[in-house]
């Protein structure tokens, strides 16, 4: 399997880089190891991943010098999710779109980002100075309190399948609305990750993308190969290939980019 797995295209929507060389923030006390783009690309060797998606972490905060080095040294095909002050100013945003940032990422469960309660404002001003999308880290069972304003707005994915079976109806109706989710962290979830996988596919073919989450910091159990083992073992091979490649190419790289007020 382990063969075969080589040879499979995939995007990894959800990775975190962890450089000593930039400023860590404890998060209520932890400080994670090192995880240079070294480490990373040592991590995939075995692995035919062909582009995927940095996530600022709660450790990480505001700064932004990070995220520029990493993508830098992992290339075009590598884009950034980061977290921002929702009065940033356009021309910081806009800079960081230039060198491939390519979400706004609210982490509820850990902290470390702009308030949930600037959602709707933030989300849909980004969306709009460079359609960037936005990426939610939250328990499902919080999903209520802020659906109504979620469903509405214009791009929106939801991390590692929402973490908990409590609520995970609340996820679905949102993947019906087009929310999109990433299959990630599976190490992470209390419930069957082939069941979530498959009730959230019947909802929209095009919601899930898979994610390594290395290196898998506080989780239970780190990314394993039998992770997409997994993928393949739940569905059929189309589909097992939009979860693993298409869909979030389509959602990071392929989509229609507005001109930059600069360019």
């Amino acid at each position: 399997m382990e063969k075969f797995i080589s040879c499979i295209k995939l995007f990894d929507s959800h990775l975190h880089i962890i450089d000593r060389g930039f400023p860590l923030i404890p998060n209520d006390g932890y400080v994670p190891d090192y995880y240079p783009c070294e480490d990373y690309l040592k991590s995939i060797t075995n692995l035919n991943v062909i582009g995927g998606a940095i996530v600022s972490g709660s450790f990480q905060g505001f700064d932004q010098t990070y995220l520029m080095n990493a993508l830098k040294i992992l290339g075009d095909s590598f884009v950034g999710v980061t977290q921002l002050p929702y009065n940033t100013p356009d021309d910081v945003i806009i800079t960081l779109d230039k060198v491939g940032v390519r979400a706004l990422r609210f982490n509820v469960n850990r902290g470390g980002s702009e308030s949930i309660s600037r959602l709707d404002y933030f989300a849909r001003r980004v969306h709009e100075l460079v359609n960037w999308h936005s990426e939610l880290y939250i328990d499902s069972k919080n999903l209520a309190e802020i659906t109504t304003t979620v469903e509405k707005l214009p791009a929106v994915s939801i991390d590692h399948l929402g973490l908990s079976k409590t609520g995970f109806s609340q996820l679905l109706s949102l993947v019906d609305k087009g929310v999109k989710v990433k299959a990630t962290g599976f190490g992470r979830i209390d419930f069957d990750a082939g069941e979530a996988i498959r009730s959230i596919y019947a909802a929209n073919p095009d919601a899930l993308m898979f994610g390594t989450d290395l290196p898998s910091t506080r989780a239970k159990r780190p990314f394993q190969y039998s992770d997409i083992e997994l993928i393949f073992n739940t569905v059929d091979e189309i589909a097992a290939e939009k979860i693993l490649f298409k869909n979030a190419v389509n959602w990071y790289l392929s989509k229609e980019r507005k001109a930059n007020k600069n360019d």
